[in-house]
């Protein structure tokens, strides 16, 4: 409404994002009802490597990424995982109702 583009998801440049923010979004109210003890954060290292959203609860840290079209297999970055010995956790359109 803001941005005042109301043309389909299909022809707009920016759905991934819109796609993020909503995920990230409905997981915060989420976690506020469910897990407030769940801390939510974002990784990116200095060569651009990024992690869409990373939740640490109870010890255990897990990494999310997000895609609204995932056509082919996404890894998070080793890095990552590797360092915090993190679960990882692809978000798309098929599986997002658990995850909000």
């Amino acid at each position: 409404m803001i941005l005042g583009n109301f043309n389909s998801l299909d022809l707009r440049s920016d759905t991934g994002a819109l796609w993020e923010n909503f995920l990230i979004s409905e997981r915060l109210k989420r976690n506020n009802y469910k897990n407030p003890y769940t801390k939510m954060y974002f990784w990116r290292t200095k060569q651009q490597q990024e992690v869409d959203l990373v939740e640490e609860k109870e010890g255990l840290i897990t990494g999310f990424e997000f895609k609204w079209n995932a056509k082919k297999k996404i890894k998070l970055p080793k890095t990552f995982v590797n360092e915090y010995d993190a679960k990882e956790v692809i978000i798309d359109r098929g599986n997002f109702r658990n995850f909000i």
